[in-house]
């Protein structure tokens, strides 16, 4: 109904799931088949990584990031990885993506119990913003383009209409099962941001709940899918994609853009996860052969469970006691595995060829001498 839309009065009219057209489109099913086909190829590929620990502890982190940057909140990952375990000393744009992270983590430890609703996403943003969020209850949310100040859109207004509008989202994402479900998170994306239920935190929320949604609906065992990367790379599209469904109802350029994104993600985190796999392997055999002493497979999980290594990690997996971990540590160093750091009072071990290789585009990392 787009004749009743406009940017400055709120969007009390937005219509409920499933839209009045068709999303299944010969073009849309096309790109579905294969966005499908690479989320399995991934899904294959994180079963058969030596330490899936390591998945859930560096992926969720890079997607964190790139969430928080898509809402201009920047930071590293090298700032985030070495913050991981401890906050402090971490800048306020790093502990919003730390909550992030632990937002994901934290919800996608409970979709065994319940499905995603509308207290999920009210959990997940509370986490991520670091106080309570519940749905909107008074007026005045509007999107401004802020170069010009001019109101882009206007979200749904009072607590009833908008949780009116979110029990049918998540009616669609579990009762529409005649669609596909990349069709339905795509379109329950769109939906949510229109609904725009909280005062703050709904692009950071329903990029968490794409990813969980994945995972509830079986496409994944962990939510990994680094999709994020892909909104940054196209983010005027994205914006664009979601006005103009508001705007005209334009829902295959949108489901596109979404499939698109879901097949070069899950191709680009299959890749990512094969070159870690080729760096474990190439690390155990030069450790096994310069360190045969201290070497472990253990020992070589537990340097790869994340870029920054502390000797609490080591103790914390019964590989050694604190004076001999801080030994093994240093071991690798005089290797070439591993650089020590200080960071504040703490000693951190940092896996170079790691970091370098989560951080940067190429899969290709710098052989061992």
């Amino acid at each position: 109904m787009p004749t009743r839309w406009k940017p400055d009065r709120p969007y009390d009219a937005l219509p409920a799931l499933p839209p009045a057209v068709d999303l299944e489109t010969r073009a849309v099913m096309r790109q579905c088949v294969k966005a499908r086909a690479a989320l399995a190829e991934l899904k294959q590929a994180s079963a058969l990584i030596p330490n899936p620990g390591m998945l859930i502890n560096t992926l969720p982190l890079l997607e964190a990031q790139a969430s928080s940057q898509i809402e201009n909140i920047v930071t590293t990952a090298d700032q985030l990885f070495q913050h991981l375990e401890t906050e402090a000393g971490a800048d306020p744009a790093t502990r919003e993506a730390l909550r992030h992270r632990h937002a994901l983590l934290e919800a996608y430890g409970t979709l065994p119990k319940r499905p995603i609703a509308t207290r999920t996403a009210e959990a997940v943003c509370t986490r991520i913003k670091g106080v309570e969020m519940k749905v909107r209850r008074v007026p005045g949310t509007a999107l401004v383009n802020a170069a010009t100040g001019a109101v882009i859109y206007t979200p749904p207004e009072t607590e009833a209409r908008i949780r009116e509008l979110l029990g049918n989202w998540e009616q669609f994402l579990h009762s529409a099962e005649d669609l596909d479900p990349l069709l339905r998170m795509s379109a329950a994306h769109y939906q949510f941001e229109a609904i725009h239920p909280f005062t703050d935190g709904n692009g950071r929320t329903g990029r968490v709940l794409n990813s969980l949604y994945l995972v509830e609906q079986g496409l994944l065992t962990l939510p990994i899918l680094y999709l994020s990367r892909y909104v940054i790379a196209n983010k005027p599209d994205y914006y664009r994609l979601l006005l103009a469904v508001t705007s005209d109802m334009a829902w295959e350029p949108w489901l596109l853009y979404m499939m698109r994104g879901v097949e070069e993600t899950a191709q680009w985190t299959t890749m990512k996860i094969g070159a870690v796999r080729e760096l474990s392997k190439a690390t155990t055999v030069h450790v096994r052969s310069k360190l045969p002493k201290i070497y472990s497979h253990e020992l070589v999980d537990t340097i790869f469970a994340q870029p920054y290594c502390r000797i609490a990690n080591l103790v914390q997996a019964g590989i050694a006691e604190r004076q001999a971990a801080s030994r093994y540590l240093k071991a690798l160093v005089s290797i070439g595995v591993l650089r020590e750091i200080t960071s504040g009072r703490e000693k951190l071990f940092l896996n170079p060829r790691l970091l370098a290789l989560l951080t940067r585009e190429g899969n290709k990392f710098e052989p061992y001498r």
